[in-house]
């Protein structure tokens, strides 16, 4: 077994606290990683505060790192390589979805980076708040090295998460999209629209955020509380990616597709009723996405590298997780807070 520290909380609320555990020894096919950066994402937060959870919970599963060694049967990485890890470390990889490349949506569902069950032996997964971490071979990337690996971090989460749906719709030069909320989801959804050549425009609630819309890349900008402004953009999109994390109405959002547009939701995943008139006058469609799979999520770190796209990030020491968490859960952060675990090494 293999020595690790980190982070975990023994009960709901509870502060995260250091602890030592053991990794396993590695597989054939597994990749030891030394844990440079961990994002901190609402997943994590809702991770150590549901008193319905199982605990003790360690938790991080968007990181980065460098390769410190590889299984005997590994042959895409070698030691010293830079790479990076998001929120799926494993999956049956028969199914249909598995065979597609998407192994988010694995029929026996994935496992996840830490909360989940791993395969071979059936003990749980613990975090990347962690000075190091075992992974198969096959949900490792390859990390741009031009890019400040701090930043990449929240891409294996919140980015590939908006990334899917725009390669999934084949967005592109002549396209239409908005993005409903700039927050760590959205943020990242304008700055790949736009690199990939669409019109975006951003819907926020606060005025405040107009100016934030278009220094990331954004055309427009239309505060959706404003009545008049919403109704000028009946049937102005292809493609609208919402990522708005509580519920709300979606058919102001619907209306605003144009004749078969597509409402993607991603911040909100729980149970919302649609009126099914809503989606009948244009043959409008609601989806859904989640994560990624191992098709798109090298696509957009190689993306990320060539067009020099990383999240906005405010960087603290692993020793302030508990500061972290407080300010992301009162809303106190522009757009991500990512962990530097150099200090537990």
């Amino acid at each position: 077994m293999r020595s690790a520290t980190g982070y975990r909380a023994l009960a709901a609320g509870a502060p995260l606290k250091p602890w030592n555990f053991e990794r396993r020894d590695l597989r054939a096919d597994d990749v030891a990683v030394e844990v440079s950066h961990c994002g901190v994402c609402h997943t994590d937060l809702h991770a150590i505060t549901d008193a319905s959870g199982a605990f003790p919970v360690a938790p991080g599963h968007e990181f980065v790192g460098t390769v410190t060694l590889v299984g005997d049967d590994v042959t895409e990485f070698v030691v010293g390589d830079a790479v990076a890890v998001g929120n799926i470390v494993d999956s049956c990889g028969r199914c249909d979805m598995c065979s597609a490349g998407q192994e988010n949506f694995c029929r026996e569902f994935p496992t996840l980076t830490y909360g989940g069950r791993d395969r071979v032996n059936g003990t749980a997964t613990i975090g990347a708040y962690s000075s190091e971490y075992v992974v198969r071979d096959r949900f490792v990337y390859h990390r741009p090295t031009n890019l400040d690996p701090a930043a990449v971090a929240p891409l294996m989460c919140a980015g590939i998460t908006v990334w899917e749906p725009l390669r999934a719709h084949n967005i592109g030069p002549g396209t239409r999209v908005g993005i409903a909320g700039i927050g760590g989801l959205g943020h990242l959804a304008v700055k790949f629209a736009h690199a990939l050549g669409a019109e975006v425009t951003v819907f926020t609630t606060s005025d405040s955020k107009v100016s934030e819309a278009g220094a990331l890349g954004a055309d427009r900008a239309v505060v959706s509380t404003d009545q008049d402004s919403m109704d000028a953009q009946t049937g102005a999109f292809d493609l609208i990616i919402d990522c708005i994390p509580v519920a709300h109405d979606l058919a102001p959002y619907l209306k605003c597709l144009a004749l078969d547009g597509t409402l993607c939701s991603v911040g909100f995943l729980g149970s919302q009723t649609v009126d099914t008139m809503n989606l009948l006058v244009g043959r409008k469609s609601l989806s859904s996405s989640g994560s990624g799979g191992h098709r798109y999520t090298q696509e957009m770190l190689d993306f990320c590298g060539e067009h020099c796209i990383t999240a906005d990030v405010e960087v603290m020491p692993s020793a302030q997780v508990d500061v972290a968490f407080e300010r992301l859960e009162a809303g106190d952060v522009r757009y991500r807070f990512v962990l530097d675990m150099s200090d537990l090494h």
